[in-house]
């Protein structure tokens, strides 16, 4: 066997594709060595078109991909890829077994790149590793993340979470619809305004979901969102995250506290002692935040308020639960702290949201997992200047994708 024969093997040549010659050269740029694969087809060789017709070769075109290194030496492909004149008269280019349509990579070395992301090497370093440009990756990752992502079967989406991440800290953020039932991303769209939604409701009906299949839609209590969701699904049922609750909860202690900090030193260092699960605090925590408890009133009371909310959770019957709002927002309103009161207010506010939680227990606990997911990708890339790559790798690592490798059937 000589070596055109074994390179035909090796990347898989059919008839009338074969090797013509090899070429081994130094690169002037970064005095690599390269290896040259010069591929050809038979002399009258016809090729077959989209109506399965055998067609003549018209011209030809220089082509040239590049390919997976050959030991540590740079390797490229060369062909004259013929156009033929189709059955119907068109002139069209022949597509090639190693490499898709417009790339100019091999199938091969698409893969290897893909493979490189998938283990979770940051594209950066993909193209440090591979010597190419980091925007040939990118464009390499779009075309299977979207080829993927374009085969995603959608409907028996009906509970969805709705949150919002950012591509880098503090800017650009990145709204993100969740299907509870597969816990997996199903759409991503720049901002975290009301317009994201109308995003969604236009992509869900692309992929044949119609906004009355949506039956539940939980989300923070952001207005922007609240308007999208009543404008588009008017017949989902909004559900207000418990944790994002809790959290507007934990933040009106915290101010509570903060105000007695000012007029007691005493209290330096305590932010914790009052937020944390008392279940999680030790027992030395536990006797130090009974005494204080017993030292301010105004603070002990506002924890007792915040400690008896949280029972809320419990409930399972929606009419226990909204006697059990009503009875709490009593105690606050009696007990004259601001804070709490303006919280209380905020339940009124969002009363319905709030009560359909016990309906359904739902809540955005999933997304915060993938989101978990999606900032530790972002921290190894150190950020996502472009928000298109962002918003495909949050599908490549939280959509639940067919397999996005070139070498599969995608």
């Amino acid at each position: 066997m000589n070596s055109t024969q074994l390179f035909e093997q090796a990347l898989s040549l059919n008839e009338p594709w074969h090797v013509d010659h090899l070429e081994f050269t130094q690169n002037n740029i970064d005095s690599r060595k390269e290896l040259h694969i010069y591929l050809n087809f038979t002399r009258g060789a016809k090729f077959t078109d989209a109506h399965g017709q055998l067609c003549s070769v018209h011209d030809t075109v220089e082509r040239k991909w590049q390919h997976l290194d050959f030991f540590q030496h740079r390797c490229i492909l060369h062909a004259r890829v013929p156009r033929i004149k189709t059955s119907t008269g068109e002139i069209k280019r022949v597509e090639v077994s190693w490499a898709r349509p417009n790339s100019g990579f091999t199938l091969l070395f698409e893969a290897f790149a893909m493979g490189l992301i998938e283990s979770e090497m940051p594209v950066n370093k993909v193209a440090a590793t591979l010597s190419v440009h980091a925007h040939s990756v990118w464009l390499v990752f779009h075309h299977w993340v979207d080829k993927a992502f374009a085969l995603v079967d959608l409907t028996d989406v009906s509970d969805i979470g709705i949150d919002e991440t950012s591509s880098k800290k503090g800017h650009s953020y990145v709204t993100l619809s969740v299907d509870f039932d597969q816990n997996r991303v199903i759409f991503a769209t720049k901002g975290k305004d009301q317009q994201t939604i109308d995003r969604l409701k236009l992509y869900l009906k692309d992929k044949g979901v119609a906004a009355e299949n949506i039956k539940h839609v939980c989300i923070d209590m952001s207005p922007a969102f609240i308007t999208g969701i009543r404008e588009n699904f008017p017949e989902a049922k909004l559900i207000f995250d418990r944790f994002h609750v809790v959290k507007l909860l934990n933040e009106a202690m915290d101010e509570v506290r903060k105000k007695e900090r000012k007029e007691h030193e005493a209290l330096k260092g305590h932010k914790y002692t009052f937020l944390k699960n008392r279940r999680k605090l030790s027992n030395w925590q536990k006797n130090e935040l009974n005494d204080l408890i017993q030292d301010y009133p105004t603070l002990g009371e506002a924890y007792r308020l915040k400690e008896i909310f949280n029972d809320f959770w419990e409930f399972k019957d929606p009419e226990e639960a909204m006697a059990f709002l009503a009875y709490w927002c009593d105690l606050v309103y009696e007990s004259k702290i601001k804070p709490l009161m303006k919280f209380a207010n905020t339940i009124k506010g969002h009363w319905s949201g709030i009560v359909n939680y016990t309906k359904t227990q739902m809540t955005n606990g999933v997304l915060e997992g993938i989101n978990s997911k999606i900032q530790l990708a972002k921290r190894r890339a150190r950020g996502f200047r472009n928000i298109e790559n962002f918003i495909r790798m949050i599908y490549f690592i939280a959509g639940k994708l067919p397999p996005v490798n070139p070498l599969y059937a995608v």
